[in-house]
């Protein structure tokens, strides 16, 4: 780390008079353009990032209360979606895939996905009334068996987001190389290289603004679904020692962040169920994180704009589901926000899953947050694991089992 320019308190004291410089990652590329990285450095105290877009790894812890007589749930369905009672009497987790428990699914394919987990959340945020209907084995302390209720936000005793995998650093371009329309989480991909799927905010998004994790760790607060969250853990599947380019970009899919937040302070503006067409229900999210400007690396870092960010195009007709590895080429986000790439010579049209001015609007409230001094930042308590770190994500190797011996009765 270079020359210490300001610290965490110096920051939130300005914060506190309403004298904080706060830029967003957007302004901070313009800004060290025209300027020069080291005046800028010396001028802003904070960067604010945003994305928004769907994040499939995410779903809600509730606290629904205890009954009269007690009850020890074991299954429950909030509006027919299925949540998880494996945990103390009253506590869910609902996902935001769950698909509701009378969907068809892709018995006609493409299945169309109506109403799940993550619309379940959103109902929640939204101050709707969802119907729980829950079931339990009976004991001597919590006998009562059965329960159908309305229940609503604002009555739980506590309800917050805990979303094990948000915000991917970087992520691939889907394309379709096959001669038959996929249906994917990335989109419907059409044969024969007719369209591309894309899915980050590149110069906006928040770990491609601290490409190392100098900055973005356990404890850091944040603008989540509207409201404020933090970062809790390093999110799954995460994986820094990919290769890089030589500004510490990750030319794949790399850091992600584990994030939770009170669901009370969230916004349905930030927050919505989605439904993909022959893939599943999910969850279209908010996230802003402030970066602190406490040296010149961190701006350099904020500086990284989009013809610096390169993404893998993928074949998600056999390299993604077949985990093969092979990539066809790299485009960079400055491309894809043209809506138009070329790969072995073909024009291919690209379109976002993620919405960029959404991310954009978010950096803005979130900067309006600091500027107004009702955000203040937090020093995390402890850093994500960098490429030093030796951490990788690993896919499963499998050990085949007796089946007669394990098999679960279904």
């Amino acid at each position: 780390m270079g020359e210490t320019l300001r610290t965490y308190e110096e920051i939130n004291e300005k914060v506190k008079r309403g004298k904080a410089v706060v830029v967003t990652a957007e302004e901070a590329i313009g800004l060290v353009r025209q300027k020069g990285l080291e005046r800028v450095a010396r001028e802003v105290d904070v960067v604010t990032s945003g994305t928004f877009g769907i994040m499939c790894s995410s779903g809600a812890f509730l606290n629904v209360g205890h009954t009269k007589p007690r009850m020890k749930i074991s299954e429950a369905f909030l509006n027919g979606v299925a949540a998880y009672g494996g945990l103390a009497a009253v506590d869910l987790y609902i996902g935001a895939t769950q698909p509701a428990k009378d969907d068809p699914l892709n018995k006609v394919h493409p299945g169309e996905f109506k109403y799940g987990g993550a619309h379940v959340i959103a109902d929640l945020v939204a101050g709707k009334d969802v119907h729980l209907e829950a079931f339990g084995y009976g004991t001597d302390c919590y006998p009562r068996r059965t329960l159908s209720t309305w229940i609503a936000l604002k009555d739980l005793n506590q309800a917050y987001l805990y979303n094990p995998r948000n915000a991917y650093q970087n992520y691939n371009v889907a394309v379709n190389c096959s001669d038959r329309t996929l249906f994917t989480y990335m989109g419907v991909l059409l044969p024969n290289l007719g369209n591309a799927g894309f899915s980050s905010a590149g110069q906006l998004s928040p770990l491609l603004k601290d490409p190392y994790y100098r900055i973005i760790g356990i404890g850091t607060r944040i603008f989540l679904g509207g409201g404020t969250g933090y970062v809790s853990w390093q999110g799954t599947q995460h994986n820094p020692g990919v290769k890089r380019n030589e500004k510490g970009v990750p030319l794949s899919g790399a850091g992600t962040l584990a994030v939770a937040g009170d669901m009370k302070g969230m916004h349905s503006d930030w927050l919505w169920g989605v439904s993909l067409r022959g893939y599943g229900c999910s969850l279209a999210l908010g996230i802003g994180v402030p970066i602190p400007v406490l040296d010149e690396e961190t701006l350099n870092h904020c500086a990284i704009a989009d013809e610096d960010i390169l993404a893998p195009v993928i074949d998600y007709s056999d390299a993604y589901p077949n985990g093969t590895g092979e990539m066809l080429g790299y485009v960079s986000y400055a491309q894809l926000r043209t809506g138009r790439f070329t790969l072995a010579g073909k024009e291919i049209a690209a379109s976002p899953l993620s919405s960029y001015s959404k991310a954009r609007e978010i950096a803005n409230i979130l900067k309006s947050w600091i500027q107004a001094g009702s955000f203040q930042l937090s020093r995390p308590v402890a850093l994500l694991p960098g490429p030093e770190s030796g951490v990788i994500f690993r896919n499963l190797t499998e050990r085949p089992a007796n089946h007669h011996q394990t098999a679960i009765r279904r």
